[in-house]
């Protein structure tokens, strides 16, 4: 009979598991660093950590009561009111995703392969929801008129000047998105260094327009707002329900995850959880330019 030794070969230990928290770690950075890098991209310098459920109000221009000015020496100065306006409301609320890897999966492709792959999937669509939401908040915007019809340089050019008249006391930067196939089209002709954050290509005008390219964007149309318009609001995960859960964060607070298996089922699981918002304030401060199609018709 064979003499049993110890510690036994293949033994299941504490690095076995490491391995586990080392995945979440690296996952949870990889993607605040790309979050962070994104909204430095778009130019936000606002950012609001809320508890799960706070609502957001979306305004429109507020309303000025303004009194009249010419007050003689000496008497009060009467009041004149601003009264902002909400058009809309935005909650923010803890998104929680799970998946599991298979013993099958990790005994076909390895541990890391296996788990690395699926996990890689999971975050880029948690990264597509977040730009998701962006993009359906600012299709909302108001409809103007190209200055020159049937080109994508025309829109950008008037989203720029629009935007100036709109933020016209504010020194802005102008945000646009922009399907890639019209980008593709109205620079076929030309060099453009293309630069990418957060899944989304996005290069720079000589007015210092922003232009971010997506598939989310419907082609013929663009969107854009001022940057300083735009805000971030987040829950934040390094909060005491992420540790309960042993979560790890990163260190911007956008996203928690854990690692962990579950022997019932011979899987390996992950488990994250994020509520990311981004914004505009202000939905006056968002239009929407045709490319190629007629003018669109004045109001009254």
């Amino acid at each position: 009979m064979a003499t049993r030794t110890f510690p036994e070969t293949n033994q299941q230990d504490t690095l076995n598991f490491q391995a586990l928290e080392a995945k979440s770690i690296d996952y949870t950075s990889r993607f605040g660093q790309n979050f962070s890098k994104f909204v430095e991209a778009l130019g936000i310098t606002r950012q609001i950590p809320v508890q799960d459920g706070f609502t957001i109000k979306l305004y429109g221009a507020p309303e000025v009561d303004l009194a009249d000015g010419n007050v003689p020496e000496g008497e009060l100065i009467p009041l004149s009111k601003v009264t902002p306006v909400a058009v809309d409301t935005k909650e923010i609320t803890l998104n929680k995703y799970r998946k599991v890897t298979t013993m099958e999966a990790i005994q076909k492709y390895g541990a890391n392969e296996a788990v690395n792959i699926t996990d890689d999937a999971l975050i880029k669509e948690v990264q597509k929801n977040i730009r998701a939401n962006l993009f359906d908040t600012i299709k909302g915007g108001q409809a103007v008129n190209n200055l020159r019809v049937g080109t994508l340089q025309g829109a950008l050019a008037t989203a720029w000047g629009q935007l100036e008249t709109v933020f016209e006391d504010d020194t802005v930067r102008v945000v646009a998105f922009v399907n890639p196939l019209d980008v593709a089209q109205a620079n076929a002709d030309k060099e453009l260094t293309l630069e990418t954050q957060f899944g989304l290509n996005y290069y720079t005008t000589a007015t210092g327009t922003v232009v971010f390219t997506s598939t989310q964007i419907e082609r013929g149309t663009i969107y854009a707002t001022a940057a300083e318009n735009l805000q971030v609001a987040y829950i934040a995960s390094n909060s005491e329900a992420y540790r309960a859960f042993n979560m790890t964060t990163d260190q911007f607070g956008y996203i928690g995850m854990v690692h962990d298996t579950t022997a019932e089922a011979l899987v390996v699981q992950t488990v994250l959880a994020s509520g990311v918002e981004i914004y505009p304030e202000r939905l006056d401060g968002v239009i929407k330019i045709a490319i190629g199609e007629a003018e669109v018709t004045p109001e009254g």
